[in-house]
């Protein structure tokens, strides 16, 4: 089953958390952990990671805590989610370059790169503001939207 982890999950969660407010605004990790109930010391580490990746800023002082170091249009859930997962693949041999036992005789190799190809563009397509309760739809796929 493909399954994004509690981290992924709260990393979400606070990013929108911080894309709901007005630019710049910051937020504290325990904030944010007491409003959605998400262990603190868990949350701290992953928005230090967001923040590494470049996603988030720190602010420091009386009103520090965390805020989006760009616009929420400009930040996907795919960027969100790599930056605490690592690389998005369904099976290790979408992007392993090296053979293994079944590669002469593999018939799911390719179709899997393309759904995993196209996971990607989805959650790409996911922006951050489009992630708001008001939001219409999150992506068009094929005429319909999700």
């Amino acid at each position: 089953m493909l399954k994004l982890s509690k981290k992924a999950d709260y990393g979400l969660i606070a990013v929108r958390h911080l894309a709901e407010k007005p630019l710049a605004t910051a937020s504290s990790a325990k904030e944010i952990a007491r409003t959605y109930g998400i262990p603190t010391e868990l949350l701290a580490k992953i928005l230090q990671r967001l923040a590494k990746h470049g996603i988030l800023i720190s602010q420091h002082g009386t009103n520090g805590g965390y805020a989006l170091a760009r616009h929420p249009r400009e930040i996907s859930a795919f960027e969100v989610i790599r930056a605490i997962e690592g690389p998005l693949f369904i099976t290790s041999c979408v992007t392993d370059k090296r053979e293994c036992g079944q590669m002469n005789h593999c018939t799911v190799r390719e179709p899997l790169q393309k759904v995993n190809e196209s996971l990607v563009k989805a959650l790409s397509a996911v922006n951050m503001s489009s992630l708001s309760s008001d939001a219409p739809g999150l992506v068009q796929i094929d005429g319909g939207v999700l």
